[in-house]
């Protein structure tokens, strides 16, 4: 009768979108975080699975192109993906600077976010044949942001492993993506040193961080190229393992698209596929 219950439950909280299955994360709490959800791209018979995090500067999603198709890539090649679609700014706060008076989506929402994603990814596990300390996260820009805070969280749960795609990396330094920072951390009076800190990852960094598969472009016109060896450099002084590669061409935003970026960057996912056969000695 009790597992009767939960299943009901369960099934209550998934909707379908277009045939495609998605899970509020917050079914009981207010319209905002209602709005957060995953949508599912589950494989049989595949125990590792990935959330993926799509960017736009915390500000908006780029749902589709770092989100959905990036979800497909990895089902079509035996991984279980889930997209996480997590609070933000919003385009009209941005634009009005509408946080000055209210509140509005700012971090730590975000982070929760990722966290009950992997909170409720872990709790129905079985329902989907995953190991639990098989997910992990994959992140793009700001989503990269994302999923690396979720790694050196101190208190939170981990992700079993990241992949950090182009990433908003540091909101201290002068390499900090202006935009992304306001999105997170709120208008001007918000930004303060403590907070910028707290969110800057490469401060972050410890040796309980779990593996990190990081990637960017040097001709990156968005979220300059020098965030990514300040993550570089913070993971191997705490003896993370981690894979880094720092592509001459590729620009931003190209996902797994193959008509975006360069022949160079568009190799990345055959490489993200590689690393993450290595770290579960598993065949996709």
């Amino acid at each position: 009768m009790k597992r009767f219950v939960v299943i009901s439950l369960f099934l209550v909280f998934v909707l379908s979108v277009e045939g495609q299955a998605v899970v509020r994360l917050y079914p009981d709490d207010s319209s905002q975080c209602r709005k957060v959800t995953l949508e599912l791209y589950p494989v049989q018979g595949s125990d590792v699975a990935v959330i993926v995090c799509p960017g736009g500067s915390y500000c908006w999603l780029d749902y589709e192109n770092e989100g959905v198709e990036v979800a497909k890539f990895f089902q079509e090649n035996g991984i279980s993906a889930f997209v996480l679609r997590y609070r933000v700014a919003g385009w009209w706060s941005w634009f009005s600077h509408a946080r000055i008076c209210f509140r509005g989506n700012v971090a730590p929402d975000m982070y929760n976010d990722g966290q009950a994603a992997l909170r409720w990814l872990r709790d129905n596990a079985a329902e989907y044949g995953l190991t639990p300390d098989h997910i992990g996260m994959v992140g793009f820009s700001a989503g990269g942001h994302l999923v690396l805070s979720q790694a050196v969280t101190k208190n939170g749960i981990k992700p079993a492993f990241v992949g950090a795609i182009y990433p908003v990396v540091t909101m201290t330094e002068e390499c900090v993506h202006k935009r992304s920072r306001r999105g997170l951390l709120g208008e001007r009076h918000m930004q303060t040193a403590s907070r910028m800190d707290r969110w800057s990852i490469e401060r972050q960094v410890t040796d309980k961080c779990p593996p990190v598969f990081l990637i960017g472009c040097v001709d990156d016109p968005v979220v300059d190229y020098r965030n990514y060896p300040l993550l570089d450099s913070s993971l191997t002084a705490n003896n993370v393992p981690h894979f880094y590669q720092l592509f001459q061409t590729g620009g931003h935003g190209f996902g797994v698209n193959e008509s975006k970026g360069s022949s160079q960057s568009r190799e990345w996912k055959w490489s993200f596929l590689k690393w993450l056969k290595n770290l579960f000695i598993v065949e996709y």
